[in-house]
């Protein structure tokens, strides 16, 4: 004969092992599937890797249209080590960084804002 309660902690642990397997597919989800892409040309203005325990590239794109107008900042991140290096290398020129939006993401973990990009081309 079964026991009550040995039934119920069964019951408890499928549940949450149900909630946890449901919030890892979310996330893989929402890092495999890009809501929009694009490119963005302009000045890296800040690059730095930040963060407490999960250490991000984060950056600053300055884009400017027209000289003498205002200038407008695209924020980004940048998940990985290589295209951090050639943003490094590619310093004080004029790039195009193409990238990816993911939204939805539960924890900036991944990156403190939605658009990470992908890769680099200096523009001569």
């Amino acid at each position: 004969m079964e026991k009550k309660g040995s039934r119920a902690g069964v019951w408890i642990s499928l549940i949450l092992l149900i909630l946890v397997g449901g919030f890892v597919l979310y996330i893989v989800a929402a890092l495999k599937w890009s809501y929009s892409t694009g490119e963005r040309a302009g000045y890296v203005q800040k690059f730095s890797k930040k963060g407490w325990l999960c250490k991000t590239w984060e950056g600053e794109l300055v884009m400017v249209s027209i000289p003498g107008t205002m200038a407008e900042k695209f924020i980004f991140s940048v998940r990985s080590d290589a295209v951090a290096d050639q943003i490094d290398k590619a310093a004080g020129k004029r790039v195009v960084l193409i990238y990816e939006q993911h939204k939805g993401l539960p924890t900036t973990c991944f990156g403190e804002t939605e658009y990470f990009v992908t890769q680099v081309r200096t523009i001569e």
